[in-house]
């Protein structure tokens, strides 16, 4: 096993960690839900998710605990929280924070959108980055999120533009097929989307018309990285 390996898997679970819950289509409810993470087909933590009402806003927290080998060892976490309001139909950032902590590193990541002035401010790595917002931004901790909104509206084909450190990028996603799929949570018959403008191999299994929630997650960059889905529940 390498360190730094495990670290970056860590760091990517920040792009995995998603859920969403509905009341009627397009529309957000309060959830918690929670997903075994493995790396190469290998447990090695658990990651909670929880979206909560925050007066006519919403806020959408990740936490995750290395719980097997080195990731555990390390005493290596994951949280993060995103703000968001609901503009249009759909999710649109407010805020984002990032932090990693394990025994030998640490990360931090800040985004501030201002819809007033329609500028991102980026603090990431000592470094500040500004550039100017677009309409439906989220970040990305929150685009998975705005993806299963859409796939409950009914959408094949999702573009979202995504603030990343110095610019914002058009990220494409489609339905790509169907499968049964099988995780802690239960036997599911879920329809694939894949990202497809990238190379990043970023797969996930949705269940549309129950909850936009990905029943499973798989994305090779970082390690290998699969979320399966152990339970959730409407708050």
């Amino acid at each position: 096993m390498h360190t730094p390996n495990i670290l970056r898997s860590l760091l990517a679970t920040a792009l995995l960690c998603f859920a969403g819950s509905v009341l009627a289509a397009g529309t957000p409810a309060p959830f918690t839900a929670t997903y075994q993470v493995l790396r190469n087909g290998s447990p090695i933590g658990e990651s909670t998710l929880r979206l909560t009402r925050d007066g006519s806003d919403w806020t959408y927290v990740s936490h995750m605990r290395g719980t097997s080998g080195l990731a555990s060892l390390l005493g290596a976490s994951v949280d993060e929280t995103s703000r968001f309001r609901w503009h249009d139909g759909k999710p649109e950032a407010l805020s984002y924070d990032y932090r990693m902590e394990a025994a030998i590193k640490s990360r931090q990541r800040r985004v501030q959108v201002d819809w007033v002035k329609d500028t991102v401010q980026v603090t990431d790595g000592g470094k500040r980055f500004d550039y100017a917002a677009k309409p439906g931004l989220v970040e990305r901790h929150s685009m998975p999120l705005a993806l299963g909104y859409a796939l409950a509206d009914g959408a094949r084909h999702v573009a979202l533009p995504v603030a990343v450190k110095d610019r914002v990028e058009i990220q494409r996603y489609a339905i790509t097929g169907k499968s049964e799929v099988n995780v802690p949570a239960g036997r599911f018959d879920a329809v694939r989307v894949d990202r497809t403008d990238d190379s990043k191999n970023f797969s996930a299994w949705y269940v549309p018309k129950r909850y936009p929630v990905p029943v499973k997650l798989a994305q090779r960059a970082g390690g290998h990285l699969t979320l399966l889905l152990k339970s959730f529940r409407r708050d």
